[in-house]
């Protein structure tokens, strides 16, 4: 994903999923507490809101045309898709998938001890790597739906990226 273009602050990303083309396909932003529909999930959508913004604006050419977004907390994987609205850019939530459920298929004891942001970072990334490759399961937990809402065709091919810095010269 060529990022030099963007003129912008830097903003951290914790994860980004591009597509064969190294088109943007997936934004993931991870709390590793309960997101409840209140602040800190509000938080959660107007700071993805605002990567996908400056992306947009600064180089259109960087982003596919299906844009999802996840949202992950200690319970719920939430995928979201992106709607470009000149007036009222938005996100649609499409699907919540249990975190216990996916990502205890990468470690058993996920429910078993406290998890913390940077480790459950990795086991989002584990997962995803795992839809994109089929490193560790034919079938990886999810896949049936998100299938169903177009984002797994999108990813097949692609790569993942974490602590991606929006608006930096390079991806580390």
């Amino acid at each position: 994903m060529t990022v030099s273009k963007l003129k912008t602050h830097n903003y951290l990303a914790d994860i980004v999923v591009v597509n064969k083309n190294e088109k943007l396909v997936l934004l993931v932003e991870i709390k590793n507490i309960q997101l409840e529909v209140s602040f800190p999930q509000e938080q959660a959508i107007s700071q993805i809101n605002f990567y996908l913004q400056i992306i947009y604006k600064n180089d259109y050419s960087l982003i596919n045309n299906d844009v999802f977004a996840m949202i992950v907390d200690i319970n719920k994987i939430e995928i979201y898709k992106y709607n470009f609205s000149n007036d009222n850019p938005y996100l649609k939530l499409l699907v919540s998938l249990p975190t216990s459920v996916i990502l205890s298929h990468y470690d058993p004891d996920f429910n078993n001890k406290r998890i913390f942001n940077l480790y459950m970072e990795t086991l989002v990334e584990a997962w995803l790597r795992d839809l994109v490759y089929h490193w560790k399961s034919e079938i990886p937990p999810g896949l049936k739906e998100l299938a169903e809402i177009g984002l797994l065709s999108q990813i097949e091919g692609g790569k993942t990226y974490s602590q991606v810095n929006i608006g930096a010269d390079t991806l580390h």
